[in-house]
């Protein structure tokens, strides 16, 4: 058998379960969850391989209306996502209704000729007759090649998923080394999983003001790992929330990313964070690709 690949875009609206879904077809977590939108900022590939064939999933920022230059460079991120890949998944909410986003997606779409499958992602959350009213909507706007209801959470329909993306497999070299989960460099991956861990543990709008700088990532001869980070936020006052009374919240967020981290390693971690302030970074250039948010 000759080797084939596929390159797929999931793409969608802010807190739809991009990362979700791409975790569960990948078999581990690569990509960060969490309950806020706009989570993921960089283009993450996942890399599933099944027989002689490589899948390539990009998992993309959220489709949205960006306010500052990180917001500008997430959304650049989707729209040359959507180009020069075999096709797109877009993922959707099981409602009726087509808001901004996902028309602008579809608009896409059309202009680029790509071919799409809808994905109804959630649809734990209704009834299966909800269902259809959605499915005749969407079908309106696109000729999708495939209509796929799925739970990403409960992962629910990922092997139909599997098997649909293999219609887009062709032959040729494959872009990764067979025992690649993902292109995100370990230190990247690192400093993901904190980030994540603000997202689950603070509240409104501080998480999205932060970034993570990982200074150290050293092994020792006997495996374990000596991670260093630098937390940045936009404010003084946010720095304090951060730490928390007596460095309560700093220590939690440390403690649920060391863990993540030895799941994700394999081994025993040294996790040790810092917060410095950085005003108003998510508008400046050279912080915004400092923290590796380029291409």
């Amino acid at each position: 058998m000759k080797e084939k690949s596929a390159m797929i875009t999931i793409a969608g609206r802010p807190n739809v379960g991009k990362s979700t879904l791409i975790n569960a077809l990948v078999g581990e977590k690569i990509a960060i969850v969490s309950h806020k939108p706009q989570t993921t900022r960089n283009r993450i590939y996942g890399i599933v391989n099944r027989g002689e064939t490589q899948f390539v999933f990009l998992d993309t920022p959220g489709f949205h209306k960006p306010r500052t230059r990180l917001g500008d460079y997430m959304v650049d991120v989707v729209s040359r996502s959507v180009a020069d890949v075999d096709a797109v998944m877009l993922l959707v909410e099981p409602i009726a209704s087509i808001g901004p986003q996902e028309q602008g997606l579809i608009d896409q779409l059309r202009a680029a000729k790509m071919p799409a499958i809808l994905v109804i992602n959630k649809i734990d959350t209704v009834e299966k007759e909800a269902l259809l009213e959605v499915i005749a909507l969407y079908s309106a706007q696109y000729d999708f090649d495939a209509v796929l209801p799925i739970s990403a959470k409960n992962k629910e329909g990922i092997d139909m998923v599997m098997a649909e993306c293999e219609k887009y497999a062709i032959e040729g070299p494959q872009f990764f080394p067979a025992d690649m989960i993902t292109d995100q460099p370990e230190r990247q991956i690192a400093a993901e999983i904190i980030r994540e861990k603000m997202l689950w543990c603070l509240e409104r709008e501080i998480p999205h003001g932060t970034a993570v700088e990982i200074t150290r990532f050293a092994e020792r001869e006997n495996g374990i790992l000596d991670i260093d980070a630098t937390i940045y936020c936009e404010k003084a006052s946010h720095k304090g929330i951060i730490i928390g009374k007596q460095g309560a919240m700093l220590k939690k967020i440390s403690s649920m990313a060391r863990a993540d981290c030895e799941r994700f390693f394999g081994t025993k971690v040294f996790l040790q964070t810092w917060i410095k302030v950085k005003e108003n970074w998510r508008d400046s250039q050279f912080f915004i690709r400092n923290f590796g948010y380029t291409e």
